[in-house]
């Protein structure tokens, strides 16, 4: 099991949902057997807590068969039996009791019950549930409110399980939504490469192609002007290396400006907030910043569990500091390792570590 600084924001939501409905099904019988306590014998008081113990036991296994990020449509009877056959020798028992004491008992039995039961959608099941939770108070107890009483019961039960599995299925979805946001803004981002490609080099490689296939008809002629034809196809090749080492480098070294603002978009549409401040920052050192921030930015999205991200420079240093470290993060990755050898020649150092679960990546420059 993860612990909870390696959990991300949706699996710390998922568990804290699904532990505070479990706290509330065992908290309910505490809670009614307290209560009780001072109107039983001992030997009712030992009695009551077995019913408690047995009902709520049983219900917590079926709960961690149903309890998903949404109603489940059924539950398997190795579940389901041990909670029935619990049930039925709870009433069984309870109802050679005083009806008093009888009603107190109702409660622990309908409680865990509809607990369980209502995350499974079936009308059936949703028939029992409110059949149970009726009949058996006016089974146990002599109070003519008592079934009304535990429709009400039921009714908190349901509604609170079925409202915290759809808040919880939201989340879920919202956080597939993200994910494809996320993945849609790197599949434009290529997109958009691949159009500068072709646009820069598709004309250029043309051009070669049929400069080619003119010299060779031209050789296979033995006319002199193949000569001059293989020169001009050679002067393109050079035109094209020298273009795409052009695109490349504008690839490379992104104006900060831009850079800054693709990191938002990217980091906004993973559901990350961005604090950018980075005005102090001279020109001549906004190549390398750029590199640090997609550097950065990259391993925010890969190996962190962040909800905000903060960018900030001044005239000597610009770091990018995020909230979610992992514990396993490490500082001497490829990455950031290629990206030290590409700033060793501009007189900057770049240094990443995590303090708890703040990770700050920061590149420094010599002054001057």
């Amino acid at each position: 099991m993860k612990r909870w600084s390696e959990m991300s924001q949706v699996e710390r939501v998922d568990l804290y949902t699904r532990q505070s409905l479990f706290v509330l099904l065992w908290g309910m019988q505490v809670l009614v057997l307290g209560s009780a306590r001072s109107r039983v014998e001992v030997p009712e008081a030992v009695g009551l807590a077995m019913v408690a113990l047995a009902m709520a036991g049983t219900c917590h296994l079926v709960a961690r068969e149903v309890l998903g990020p949404g109603l489940a449509s059924s539950v398997s009877w190795r579940r389901a039996a041990p909670a029935v056959v619990a049930t039925l020798a709870s009433v069984a028992w309870l109802s050679t009791l005083e009806r008093e004491v009888g009603f107190a008992g109702s409660v622990l039995v309908v409680s865990p019950l509809v607990w369980a039961f209502s995350a499974v959608r079936d009308r059936w099941v949703e028939a029992a549930l409110a059949a149970t939770a009726a009949g058996v108070p006016a089974l146990l107890s002599a109070l003519w409110w008592a079934p009304l009483y535990g429709l009400g019961v039921g009714l908190f039960f349901g509604f609170t399980v079925r409202a915290s599995l759809w808040l919880l299925g939201v989340v879920r979805e919202l956080d597939v939504a993200r994910g494809t946001g996320a993945r849609l803004a790197v599949a434009e981002e290529r997109l958009r490469f691949s159009h500068d490609v072709h646009d820069v080099l598709g004309r250029r490689l043309s051009a070669i192609a049929v400069q080619a296939e003119l010299a060779a008809r031209l050789a296979e002629r033995d006319d002199p002007r193949a000569v001059d034809q293989m020169r001009q196809v050679r002067e393109v090749a050079d035109d094209v290396l020298r273009e795409a080492r052009e695109l490349a480098r504008g690839y490379r070294q992104t104006d900060l400006s831009r850079e800054l603002e693709g990191a938002r978009s990217l980091l906004e549409s993973a559901g990350i907030t961005v604090e950018l401040d980075v005005e102090g920052l001279p020109p001549e050192r906004h190549e390398a910043a750029a590199w640090v921030v997609r550097e950065g930015v990259t391993n925010v999205l890969r190996h962190s569990t962040a909800g905000s991200v903060a960018i900030r420079a001044r005239a000597d240093h610009l770091e990018v500091v995020n909230d979610g470290a992992r514990e396993t993060a490490d500082a001497g990755g490829s990455g950031l390792l290629g990206l030290r050898e590409r700033l060793a020649p501009r007189g900057a150092v770049l240094a990443g570590g995590r303090d708890g679960t703040t990770y700050r990546l920061t590149v420094r420059w010599d002054a001057g």
